[in-house]
């Protein structure tokens, strides 16, 4: 596959996210589309750190993590507060 279609698959992914938030009035199925959003930008980070980042062949582990985990680094933290912002909403309106 090549990066296009990974951009365009994080770019559908992230508008029904946006949509399900615009057009939901349920707060469970906001924090729903806000998960897709949040999965769109995942899929488009991935894509972009495995495509735009010029591959070599590393010498060291320094120099491999570096330049290749960029964007993997970056969708685990994603994931970390997405889980936290769920956790937090669902408490509250279940509370």
């Amino acid at each position: 596959m090549t990066l296009e279609r990974f951009l365009i698959l994080g770019a559908i992914l992230f508008g029904i996210g946006l949509y399900g938030v615009l057009s939901k009035k349920h707060a469970i199925a906001v924090l729903m589309s806000l998960e897709i959003m949040f999965n769109g930008v995942n899929v488009t980070a991935v894509a972009l750190s495995r495509y735009t980042v010029p591959y070599t062949v590393p010498d060291t582990f320094e120099a491999a993590s570096r330049f290749l985990l960029t964007g993997h680094v970056f969708t685990v933290f994603i994931i970390t507060v997405a889980a936290a912002e769920v956790a937090l909403g669902l408490a509250i309106i279940i509370a």
